[in-house]
């Protein structure tokens, strides 16, 4: 059964910057975010106060208002690829503990304090994350474990805690799990039937729908 909590570690926000380059072209992203020193922070529904994202089209919005990261993770990087993690080594707003992605489903919904949290999606890795943890096979080994955490739509605005903070589960989900969402996108051998039961589960967000749609599509023809 999964915890009533789950840890906040630490919470990160960081403004659009130019973090390097690609194709000899600057990139600016706000993946590049720091530890709050506030006590609170207050949350929008377009997410944290004092975060920002570059890119709005892949970024950001609703649906992504907020991303979270699980540290039971860092000890398989730290093993399995010599990446010793730290909060936002993935760009995450929430360091977590007490929780993956096979303990937490599509619309389960959290309260932080003054604001309830839902889960709408897991994270699909870009080239910005290879910048970000200077890396070129950070984004490949997120995609292939499905070490990749998840994004919250933000349901009730409110102020939240940064210090000994947590989030309270006040909603259990009945869709697929995080990790079988993402691995239902990534997967050669997932089935029609997985895809469409996931397609239809009604808190999963717009963009992730449209991936597993295309998908259904393409084993269709």
């Amino acid at each position: 059964m999964s915890a009533a909590c789950i840890s906040i570690l630490s919470v990160n926000v960081g403004l659009p910057a130019i973090i390097g380059t690609a194709n000899g072209e600057a990139v600016v992203s706000g993946i590049a975010k720091r530890p709050v020193a506030s006590d609170s922070v207050f949350l929008r529904t377009l997410g944290i106060e004092g975060d920002g994202q570059a890119d709005l089209d892949a970024h950001g919005g609703v649906d992504k208002a907020v991303y979270a990261y699980p540290s039971e993770h860092w000890a398989w990087w730290q093993a399995e690829k010599q990446f010793l993690c730290a909060p936002n080594s993935f760009g995450e707003n929430l360091t977590l503990f007490g929780g993956d992605e096979s303990d937490v489903r599509i619309g389960e919904r959290f309260r932080w304090g003054g604001a309830i949290l839902e889960i709408s999606q897991p994270r699909a890795p870009c080239f910005k994350l290879a910048i970000h943890s200077n890396r070129a096979d950070v984004p490949q080994a997120m995609t292939l474990s499905a070490r990749c955490g998840w994004y919250l739509r933000v349901i009730a605005e409110g102020e939240a805690p940064t210090r000994g903070a947590t989030l309270a589960r006040i909603a259990v989900g009945n869709g697929p799990t995080v990790r079988e969402s993402f691995v239902a996108l990534f997967s050669r051998s997932t089935d029609r039937e997985a895809l469409r039961r996931i397609h239809e589960t009604p808190a999963l967000s717009d963009a992730w729908k449209l991936s597993i749609e295309r998908k259904i599509i393409g084993l269709t023809g």
